[in-house]
């Protein structure tokens, strides 16, 4: 049976991206997965087809052989060592060089003629040489049989709290496989949350995925954390911000006040003269940075708040604080110089 075109069986184009060319395969995996068709057998051999195209569109020396030579050009390594104008896989000298068709034996780099005749010719030409290597096959030798089927991936959402993505945590989720003995029955797993993740941050679960066909080892699970917005804080990155709210008296005369943070309540000196919008940095109180380099800050943006009510001794005071002001705060504006 003549092989199908990669791009075929992948359902995309010639141009297809690396991105396009990745989720087509996930999608169809998912669909022809072999646990998922018990009633298909031909799902077995679909699924095989798709990883077979796969391998080979994903890596860019084998797509450009294949794109240049066809199938022939994969199996042959023509896409590596052909002189201009090589028309196929006989009749010319070929050489690989980088990962080797033979699985990194000590011929890495590997070159030999290949005579003209039949494909039946070629494939003995492989013999031949393998014979002369000591029977040693690579991971997928032109006679040899597949490594297991590894099983495909799963993606799930969680979402956490604010203090839990600041702090780290123990949550449970109940997943249901889709697959596998399991399938279609919840299963409660435990994740740890790791002190400082952010919001739509992948956490990995190894092998928690699509169990494989013929005992090949399963997939992963990547969560998609959602992090529940805070009354109080605003994050970003590993700095944490909040806003201090002070009276006009504070911020002309200067004052010392409480101020929250996600690691309990500390004191900030306000300055003299703070205008509305100033922020005051607390070092080290923000979140667990990433690279696991300390943590970051907190920024305490000012703002000013004027009384709402004034008795008469309040606005007569005001009254003669503003007689008494010599510069008008729009004075050096842009929009009044």
């Amino acid at each position: 049976m003549a092989q199908r075109d990669y791009y075929e069986v992948l359902g995309v184009g010639r141009g297809a991206t690396d991105e396009e060319i990745r989720s087509a395969y996930r999608r169809l995996a998912r669909k022809y997965h072999p646990d998922l068709n018990p009633g298909n057998p031909q799902a077995e051999h679909q699924f095989k087809e798709l990883g077979e195209a796969y391998e080979v569109l994903s890596d860019p020396k084998k797509r450009a052989a294949y794109d240049r030579f066809g199938h022939e050009g994969v199996r042959m390594g023509a896409g590596a060592g052909a002189g201009p104008g090589a028309g196929g896989p006989y009749g010319q000298r070929y050489t690989w060089t980088g990962e080797s068709p033979f699985g990194g034996s000590p011929f890495d780099d590997v070159a030999f003629e290949a005579f003209a005749g039949s494909a039946g010719q070629g494939a003995g030409l492989f013999e031949e040489l393998f014979s002369r290597l000591g029977g040693a096959q690579g991971r997928r030798g032109p006679r040899g049989r597949r490594p297991p089927e590894r099983g495909a991936d799963i993606e799930s959402q969680i979402t956490i709290s604010f203090d839990q993505a600041v702090r780290g945590a123990e949550t449970s989720l109940v997943l249901e496989r889709p697959t596998g003995v399991a399938a279609g029955r919840p299963e409660r797993l435990t994740v740890r949350i790791p002190a400082g993740v952010r919001d739509g941050q992948r956490l990995r679960l190894r092998k928690q995925g699509m169990s494989a066909p013929g005992g090949g080892q399963a997939g992963d699970l990547y969560l998609v954390v959602r992090v529940a917005p805070h009354g109080v804080f605003r994050r970003e990155g590993s700095d944490i911000y909040v806003d201090l709210p002070i009276s006009v008296t504070e911020a002309a005369l200067g004052a010392t006040v409480d101020v929250p943070t996600v690691h309990g309540r500390t004191r900030v000196h306000v300055p003299p003269g703070t205008a509305s919008g100033t922020r005051l940095r607390l070092r080290g109180q923000g979140v667990a940075a990433a690279s696991g380099d300390g943590r970051g800050d907190q920024y305490c943006v000012i703002k000013i708040v004027p009384p709402r009510r004034l008795d008469e001794r309040q606005r007569r005071l005001f009254e003669e604080l503003g007689s008494l002001q010599q510069e008008s705060p729009r004075t050096g504006a842009e929009w009044n110089p």
